[in-house]
């Protein structure tokens, strides 16, 4: 499936939810914003993916999985990785688009001048006090990273995508009584992985 039509098929359910016209129109003006700030960036996986991929899919998650309809938390789902991995600052985002999305992809970005290590600690020590919109995209966010590790994986030891598997869990446990669609999507995951990862 091409990315228009990734694009196209988000924004057909988001409006199956029942968005107004006025939030699908924002929608798209954060899905433009994401696309262009990514436009240079690719997924670790086999085929070196588009980034806006990962993104997209997320929000995806949230929609069809999830059930969430929410406008301002799809459009941070979309920008979420904007400030951690692009040239985008917390200040753009909140003047592009809002005080309260900044803060909510503020919650879920990393900071990445601290060690990998450290950073994903801290993600499992934050993980519980994550403001509810926080929580359903970190949900979505780890389900589309380990989905990925799982079946498109890049180029990690089996071990390593074990023991990414084991941290994800962590963090979910932080965001356990959020939506339950997305946490039985996860549990099944889960356990799809660790079939796949302790027999290779």
């Amino acid at each position: 499936m091409t990315r228009l039509n990734d694009d196209l098929e988000v924004v057909e359910s988001m409006g199956a939810g029942g968005l107004a016209a006025p939030e699908l129109g924002e929608f798209v003006r954060a899905l433009q914003f994401a696309s262009r700030k990514h436009s240079f960036q690719r997924r670790k996986d086999p085929s070196q993916s588009p980034y806006i991929n990962h993104p997209i899919a997320v929000v995806d998650h949230l929609v069809n999985v999830g059930k969430v309809f929410d406008c301002g938390t799809l459009i941070a789902a979309l920008l979420h990785d904007t400030v951690e991995d692009t040239d985008t600052t917390q200040d753009e985002l909140n003047v592009t688009f809002g005080v309260e999305i900044g803060k909510l992809v503020g919650e879920v970005t990393d900071n990445k001048e601290l060690q990998a290590h450290v950073r994903k600690q801290l993600q499992v020590e934050h993980a519980p006090f994550l403001s509810f919109g926080a929580k359903l995209i970190k949900l979505s966010d780890l389900s589309c990273n380990l989905s990925d590790v799982i079946d498109s994986p890049p180029p990690w030891s089996d071990q390593r995508r074990y023991d990414y598997l084991l941290w994800t869990e962590q963090v979910v446990a932080g965001c356990q009584g959020t939506n339950e669609h997305l946490e039985v999507f996860y549990d099944r995951l889960n356990k799809k992985g660790k079939r796949i990862l302790r027999r290779g």
